[in-house]
């Protein structure tokens, strides 16, 4: 089954990159690899789970945050290579979590990206990552995620 048509099964609508907010691409294509800026939890314009993981956003919420970048940083890959049918391999995932400063669990928050890409592409969704905790990110996001991905 195509990545496309598994996306389509899963109910995961893959959307059109908005307009970055600053002085920055949404994505950048060097050779056969695609970098993904930081994306956050934006469904149609809005911010999802805004606040501070440990504080007032749960890791649950962080998670759920976490998988909408992920569909986010696949949606600016697509704008770029035309299809998800064109990944090779999804080489790694950057997590940042707005946490309080006892929060150890950042690794689970950003697991909601790294399970949806498991969940669509199988073992060409299996990445490198890391998963850190912040003080703050763009306009008050829970979670942020980037990533770079490997094209055919």
């Amino acid at each position: 089954m195509s990545f496309e048509a598994k996306a389509k099964e899963l109910g995961i609508e893959i959307p059109v990159p908005g307009k970055p907010t600053a002085a920055y691409e949404p994505g950048v294509l060097i050779d056969n690899l695609v970098f993904v800026s930081g994306q956050l939890p934006m469904v149609n314009g809005e911010l999802q789970y805004k606040g501070i993981v440990g504080d007032d956003v749960t890791k649950e919420e962080a998670y759920q945050g976490a998988r909408i970048c992920a569909i986010n940083a696949l949606g600016v890959v697509k704008s770029i290579i035309g299809s998800l049918d064109n990944i090779e391999k999804i080489v790694k995932v950057e997590g940042f979590v707005n946490s309080t400063q006892d929060v150890t669990y950042q690794p689970a928050c950003i697991n909601g990206a790294s399970d949806l890409l498991g969940e669509l592409f199988g073992d060409v969704g299996k990445h490198a990552r890391f998963a850190v905790g912040t003080s703050g990110l763009p306009l008050g996001s829970s979670v942020e995620v980037g990533m770079i991905v490997k094209v055919k």
